[in-house]
């Protein structure tokens, strides 16, 4: 699939949920030079609704403001939809829109971020089971047992196994169109953080310096159930520890502190 007009969408935020997309994408509607998608997570790429033979890139383009006329513009468009990184199909849909795209991913310790991601669908009422049982064999039934084995709801422990998506992503675009992110990093080290973004997009790195935004997903403590205990932050992390590996050495980023049982996280839970 290919785009049918010269309209077309420079980069996006694929994932990972609770992985302070939300963050990202307030801080790059401030850059200059950049344009993001008039509401965050478009979720074009992972609607099972389209014809994927004829995608209807209306719907995507919709959600931008485009010269009036015809030629280049320096204006780079991106939206932030983290789904895309966990659905199946949706980074290879991108790839056949546009083969230049430049992909970021923001990485979250799994097990906090499962946590985070089980909070937010209690809260939603999405969700009724306690988090050891969501987490549990049984929970994780009810995303094996759905269509291709993927779930937006209940893929607490699945959207975590980052490895297997960071594979998928590597075989679909050149390593150099994809930027990877450590989420706890974006909280102690903005600066640096946005400036290695702003370098990864091509455009001017931030102006002044920045803190995380009030009102952010993974930047605010919320009211409603209780974090995961240090028993289950420990479990999950043990699941994990293979593809923790595997994606430190995929991404080329230092992720063995994940392993220690002493790693805190600075964003609040």
């Amino acid at each position: 699939m290919a785009s049918p007009s010269t309209r077309t969408v420079d980069f996006f935020i694929v994932g990972a949920q609770k992985g302070g997309t939300t963050a990202l994408d307030l801080h790059l509607r401030q850059m200059p030079g950049v344009q993001m998608a008039s509401r965050k997570e478009v979720h074009f790429f992972d609607d099972e609704g389209q014809d994927w033979a004829n995608p209807d890139v209306d719907v995507l383009h919709g959600c931008f403001a485009w010269p009036s006329s015809a030629g280049a513009s320096s204006t780079l468009r991106g939206e932030a939809t983290p789904i895309y990184s966990y659905w199946p199909r949706a980074i290879e849909r991108i790839g056949r829109y546009n083969p230049s795209a430049r992909l970021i991913m923001c990485l979250r310790h799994p097990a906090h971020r499962a946590s985070s991601q089980w909070r937010m669908e209690t809260r939603r009422g999405a969700e009724t089971l306690t988090f050891s049982e969501a987490i549990s064999a049984t929970g994780r039934q009810r995303v094996s047992a759905s269509p291709a084995g993927v779930h937006r709801v209940y893929s607490y422990v699945e959207r975590g196994f980052y490895g297997g998506q960071i594979g998928s992503m590597l075989s679909l675009f050149p390593r150099e169109q994809i930027h990877f992110l450590r989420t706890d990093h974006l909280w102690n080290h903005p600066d640096a953080t946005l400036r290695d973004v702003a370098a990864f997009l091509g455009v001017a790195p931030p102006r002044q310096g920045w803190t995380p935004a009030a009102g952010t997903s993974s930047g605010r403590t919320h009211g409603g159930p209780p974090a995961a205990t240090p028993e289950e932050i420990a479990g999950l992390t043990s699941l994990y520890a293979e593809d923790i590996r595997m994606t430190q050495a995929l991404t080329g980023l230092a992720l063995s502190d994940w392993l220690d049982d002493a790693y805190r996280e600075p964003m609040a839970p």
